[in-house]
Formats: C-alpha cells, sequence, structure tokens
C-alpha cells in the first residue's frame, strides 16, 4: 500500500476518515454527555493532522497524476463527508485494478 501515490492517499484517507469517525461518534458524545471536553481537545488535533494531511496529499497526487480539478475537488469534499474518505478509497481501489 505504501509503494506508490495512490496507495499511501489511500492510507492517509483511511486514518482521516477514521479520525472523523471518532471524532465524531466517541469525542463528542462523551465531551456532551459525559462532560469530557478533553476528549474533544485530543481527538481534535489529531484528526486536525490528519485532515490536513489529507488535504495536501490530494493535492500532491493530483497534480502529480494530473487529475482534473472536478476530481481533486470530489476527493476533497470526500473529507468532509462521515465516510466520504471510505468511499474514495474504494473508488481508488477499484480504479487501480481496472487500469
Amino acid at each position: 500500500m505504501l509503494n506508490d501515490l495512490l496507495g499511501r492517499l489511500r492510507l492517509v484517507g483511511m486514518l482521516e476518515g477514521a479520525s472523523y469517525l471518532l471524532l465524531l461518534g466517541v469525542a463528542m458524545p462523551l465531551k456532551y454527555l459525559a462532560g469530557m471536553p478533553a476528549t474533544v481537545r485530543v481527538v481534535g488535533m489529531i484528526h486536525g493532522v490528519l485532515f490536513l494531511t489529507f488535504v495536501a496529499a490530494v493535492l500532491y497526487v493530483g497534480v502529480r497524476l494530473r487529475w482534473s480539478a472536478g476530481r481533486i475537488f470530489m476527493a476533497l469534499l470526500a473529507s468532509v463527508v462521515p465516510f466520504g474518505p471510505f468511499a474514495l478509497d474504494a473508488r481508488l481501489r477499484r480504479e487501480a485494478r481496472a487500469g
């Protein structure tokens, strides 16, 4: 997975997607239902770093592989939709197998 550009992008996307789900599904409920705001600070910071890494990776891969602006935009949009990075990963995996 780490041997090529798309593999590294997929890995960062999976980590970013998992951190987003942890933030929304675990840290936020702990903050508001259990009075534990520190969880949002910790998970939020991790997610923020992974989000910025994902954005940089999408831009880098998009330029290197000469993606269209629309494709880059859709990949970036995937990062703000819950489960979006996982859908992007499935699409990239299908395309890698096909071509």
